[in-house]
């Protein structure tokens, strides 16, 4: 007698860039994604690869519209495109009852490089200014160059793209700036390196932190899943780091499980103060909060009792890939509660 399967409980598209090819020979078994869609089956919940590219938008559309949710893995900027077209699409859908995660009004919200000043007063945060045009930063740089090195970031991005160390040089009125994708710094002049960034201000601010003398020491990058900690990954990395000795130490990111001894702290931290912050700073409903999202921390000062503090580099959540091994059953979790509550 053969057993009668139950049907699923919901239905999920996974959608991430492609070209015509890979929308039609991708599967949920040999997508760099397998590992979420094995853990969503697990949960009864039958998931689909949405292989998405403009030239085929409106076919995408047809797809998302079929399904009770969508998880989204696309960059904000990918070989030079960006995902306004597919932003429209997912407010269109989302508008029409489809969960989208991340939805393109959170990722707005907590997903650019703004968060970081709107949130600098958090235990996370540091002395950050937003500069909204070219003059304002020409304006105030210069003063706070006065105290040590800043970190300038464009509003929008990923791998280290319009992301700069700048400080002032001793004995000259140039400036040394270093390319966060580039190992070798260059001496210009104030005046240069604002119309290098003129471009950054065509589509949003730009963010000035102080640079964090740690650095060298690593970054720590702790995922969520909403609201819960869904492991830690952990490097030493290259980029800003501007003598060769310290890159030399830069290795792999090295993932571990949410019960990493070495990062309970940073946990409670995030789960207990710092997520219920952000979102009420930033208007956010829990439901709302990404199924993956990731916050990277560099090092701050040593805190009296002995603990080191933790700064917060950025927040990504548009595309986070790779990401620990424990991760996908955290996400099936929160995607499953999450849909069995939109009923």
């Amino acid at each position: 007698m053969i057993e009668r399967q139950s049907p699923p409980l919901h239905s999920m598209a996974i959608l991430f860039r492609g070209d015509a090819a890979a929308r039609r020979d991708v599967t949920a078994q040999n997508s760099r994604f397998a590992d979420v869609f094995e853990a969503l089956a697990a949960l009864g919940i039958e998931a689909r690869p949405a292989i998405y590219d403009e030239a085929f938008a409106g076919q995408v559309r047809e797809q998302l519209l079929a399904v009770d949710g969508v998880l989204v893995w696309v960059n904000p900027i990918q070989e030079g495109r960006d995902r306004a077209g597919l932003d429209a699409l997912l407010r269109d859908v989302a508008a029409k009852g489809v969960w989208v995660s991340a939805h393109p009004d959170v990722i707005l919200k907590m997903g650019t490089k703004e968060v970081l000043y709107r949130t600098r007063s958090m235990g996370w945060g540091s002395d950050t200014a937003l500069y909204q045009n070219a003059a304002a930063m020409r304006a105030e740089l210069p003063g706070r160059l006065a105290s040590g090195a800043r970190v300038i970031k464009r509003n929008r991005g990923n791998g280290g793209q319009g992301v700069w160390k700048v400080e002032k040089l001793p004995t000259s009125s140039m400036i040394r700036v270093l390319d966060a994708t580039k190992e070798v710094p260059e001496e210009l002049t104030l005046d240069d390196f604002v119309r290098r960034c003129a471009e950054y201000f065509e589509n949003g601010s730009v963010i000035d932190q102080p640079f964090q003398p740690r650095l060298s020491e690593g970054v720590v990058r702790c995922y969520m899943a909403g609201d819960r900690c869904a492991g830690f990954g952990h490097h030493k990395v290259k980029a800003l780091v501007d003598t060769p000795a310290a890159r030399s130490q830069a290795g792999p990111r090295l993932y571990t499980s949410n019960a990493d001894p070495r990062f309970q702290r940073l946990r409670r931290l995030m789960e207990d103060e710092w997520t219920p912050q952000l979102t009420s700073l930033m208007d956010i409903a829990r439901d709302d909060l990404p199924a993956i999202w990731d916050a990277d921390f560099m090092l701050g000062p040593v805190e009296a009792e002995g603990s080191d503090s933790y700064v917060l580099g950025e927040i990504n959540v548009s595309s986070v890939h790779p990401y620990p091994n424990e991760a996908p059953v955290h996400v099936a979790r929160w995607v499953a509660d999450r849909l069995q509550r939109k009923r």
